[in-house]
């Protein structure tokens, strides 16, 4: 048996859509409900929402897509490795530096400090030996007749007669002393000493001192002439040019003795030490630079071998050579020994460290 009782017409939704009949009324209140246009009443039918108020609706946040995640991912990943690879490298170069660092400094305390303080050791070792070794040599050399006896000739008659007509008819000349031997000038030596000692003559002639002697300075030269003979090592100074100031008083006196019969030979081992010799001779003597030369009154030496060949050709000229050392000589060489004029001066305790530093 059929019911005839109409069915109602299904509920049509605000956008217009109508729904089928096969989803239902429940159907329909689900997608109104979802899409946030309104709530189902409790007769079954669609509540309008009121105007002026906002849906009764949950907000949503914003999702982010996954490949965005994973490139995000993928950067923070590689920024970090990255940081990781730097820092390791940065400590490994760190440890290198310290390493490097550590070596520096085991090297500098084995060489510098200790390689420097073994120098000066040795140094000072060798400055003792060669000091006493001078010292022995002077004495040695003091003690050994280096001077040549003169030989002497018996005048024939004939010879008698013309010396006793020559001295009747000239005038007695004082006679000249001879190489080395000074006693017979023991009061022209010690009154150019003295009269060197007092004020300077600035306006002397040339080949005279022009400075002043130190009571020091003249002690010594006062030994060297009367005491050693003119041959013979003395203290230095202290001073390359206080050594030329006593050198130039020598060359003054022998020059009132022996006139042009003699020269000056320095020896210095190296250009510098002769530039300071020939400006403290020429300051003190009042010389130019054409007094030094092979053939002038003072010559500059580097090597002992050219001064001793000059000095023997001086002698065969019945020249006198006057042979200066100076006081960085660390060797006097044994021909020198054999002229019967020569100064040696001998470095003190420290001079030859000052001198070996300046050159």
């Amino acid at each position: 048996m059929t019911d005839s009782r109409t069915l109602p017409d299904p509920p049509t939704p605000l956008n217009g859509t109508p729904v089928s009949p096969a989803e239902g009324p429940e159907a329909a209140e689900q997608d109104q409900t979802r899409e946030g246009l309104g709530t189902v009443g409790p007769t079954g039918g669609p509540e309008q929402p009121v105007v002026g108020e906002p849906a009764a609706s949950v907000a949503q946040e914003p999702s982010v897509p996954e490949p965005l995640d994973a490139a995000r991912d993928s950067l923070l990943t590689l920024a970090l490795q990255d940081l990781t690879e730097r820092h390791s490298g940065l400590k490994e170069e760190i440890r290198q530096l310290e390493r490097r660092r550590e070596q520096i400094q085991r090297e500098i305390g084995s060489s510098f400090s200790g390689q420097s303080d073994a120098i000066a050791r040795r140094l000072k070792g060798f400055q003792d030996y060669l000091v006493g070794a001078l010292q022995d040599l002077v004495v040695a050399a003091e003690q050994v007749e280096l001077v040549a006896q003169p030989l002497v000739v018996q005048p024939s008659p004939l010879d008698q007669v013309a010396a006793a007509s020559a001295a009747a008819e000239a005038p007695a000349a004082a006679p000249v002393a001879a190489a080395g031997l000074f006693s017979q000038d023991d009061a022209l030596i010690r009154s150019r000493l003295e009269r060197y000692s007092g004020q300077p003559d600035f306006y002397a002639d040339p080949w005279t001192l022009r400075r002043t002697l130190e009571a020091a300075q003249a002690a010594l030269l006062e030994d060297w002439f009367l005491n050693q003979g003119g041959r013979g090592a003395q203290a230095s100074a202290g001073s390359r040019s206080r050594n030329a100031l006593i050198a130039g008083a020598a060359v003054s006196i022998l020059g009132e003795l022996y006139g042009e019969r003699f020269q000056t030979l320095v020896l210095a081992g190296q250009p510098e030490r002769l530039g300071e010799w020939r400006r403290g001779l020429q300051d003190c003597l009042g010389l130019g630079r054409e007094d030094f030369g092979p053939n002038s009154g003072i010559v500059l030496f580097e090597r002992a071998d050219a001064l001793i060949e000059r000095a023997d050709r001086l002698e065969e000229r019945g020249e006198l050579p006057f042979i200066v050392i100076d006081a960085a000589e660390r060797v006097v060489e044994v021909p020198i020994l054999q002229f019967p004029l020569w100064l040696a001066f001998a470095a003190g305790p420290g001079e030859l460290v000052d001198d070996e530093q300046t050159y």
